[in-house]
Parts: C-alpha cells; structure tokens; sequence
C-alpha cells in the first residue's frame, strides 16, 4: 500500500506544488479587487498571509515525521514547500511596513520592541531569509551538504517563533493559534524521539 502510494507521489510533478501554493494568493487577489477582505482590508491581507505561511511552514516541517512514521515520501516537495512559505512570508512582513505602517521606520523599530508578537515575527523572518536564498542546488555545492543542513536547522527555532508569534498577537481567547503552536511543538519533538523509519512490518510481527 504504502509503495503504491509513494509511486503515485513519484508521479506527480513537482510544479503542481508551485500551482497549488499560488491558489491562496490568488484567492486573496480576488477578493482583493472584488471588495470581498471585510471591514478592515489591510488586517485581513495580512493574516491570510501569515496564516498561509505558517501552513506550508507545518507541512514542511512534517514531511521528514511522515516519513518516519508511515513510509510515505513528500520529500519531493519539500524545498517548495519551504520557498512557498517564504513566499507567502515576505509579502506578510511587506504588507505591515507599507500598508500598515506606511515606511515609518521608527514607528516599527518601537513596535517591535514594545511588542513581542512582532519581535517575534521579525525574527522568525530574519531565520527564515537565508533559509529561501540558499534553497537551490547552487548553494548546496558551494556550502557542502553538512554546512547546508546545518544552515537549514534555523527552520526548527523559526517555527517555534512563528507559533509564538500568532499567540502573541491575538486580542482575544482564540484556539487555533494555540492549536497551531502545539502542533509544530509536536512535530519538532518526534523529529528527535523518532530518528529512524518505523518499521510497522516488524512491529505488527511482535504483536
């Protein structure tokens, strides 16, 4: 079953992940030029894009859990999912400076410090920067694959300051940041209880 799965993954070209990624920007296009973001435009443009970020930014994260768990391979798609991620990530960040703040620069370097939702997000940016430049082959020749890797590890503590980022920012006792946060928590520490495949053959055998 599981090597059935796989081959059809196998088959699925990775630019139908790019195709995928781009639905929610133009969705959001769409209501965009169609009246249809609500009373607060700006606000709603940039959490769709936050929101949508911190989605590829799981399913990212969980490619390598998923494998370990069930032997079903996206590793495929995992570098799109990471520059899908950061793609939705920048214009977040962008949409603050130019339309919510309108380039005032010492008004955001206040509010980042005076807010920690912000710093939290500004460094998550800051983390996931170097991770989008060098997701390319090229980068991978000249930095050598363990430096590369090593590099690529930042992804595990800006995960975490997104999640905090979302919780920070939330006015009210909504759930789903909270859900969001623990589910990465959950993800990050299966990567380190679980280091290798499970083998389900063997252990249904013992069972």
């Amino acid at each position: 079953m599981i090597a059935a799965i796989n081959d059809i993954l196998r088959r699925i070209p990775v630019p139908v992940i790019w195709l995928a990624g781009a639905l929610p920007f133009a969705l959001l296009l769409w209501d965009t030029f169609t009246g249809g973001l609500g009373a607060d435009p700006i606000q709603s443009i940039e959490h769709r894009l936050g929101r949508t970020a911190l989605y590829l930014l799981v399913a990212g994260l969980a490619v390598t859990p998923l494998l370990r768990l069930t032997g079903i391979s996206l590793m495929r798609f995992r570098r799109a999912l990471g520059v899908l991620c950061f793609a939705y990530a920048l214009p977040h960040v962008l949409a603050w400076i130019v339309m919510d703040m309108g380039f005032l620069w010492a008004q955001m370097g206040r509010d980042i410090i005076k807010r920690p939702y912000l710093l939290f997000g500004m460094l998550a940016f800051v983390m996931l920067l170097p991770l989008a430049i060098t997701s390319n082959n090229l980068s991978i020749r000249r930095l050598g694959g363990q430096s590369w890797r090593k590099l690529h590890k930042l992804v595990y503590p800006a995960a975490i300051l997104v999640g905090m980022h979302w919780v920070w920012a939330v006015k009210v006792n909504e759930r789903e940041p909270f859900f969001w946060l623990a589910v990465i928590l959950a993800i990050l520490a299966s990567r380190f209880v679980i280091r290798r495949r499970v083998a389900w053959g063997r252990v249904l055998g013992r069972a």
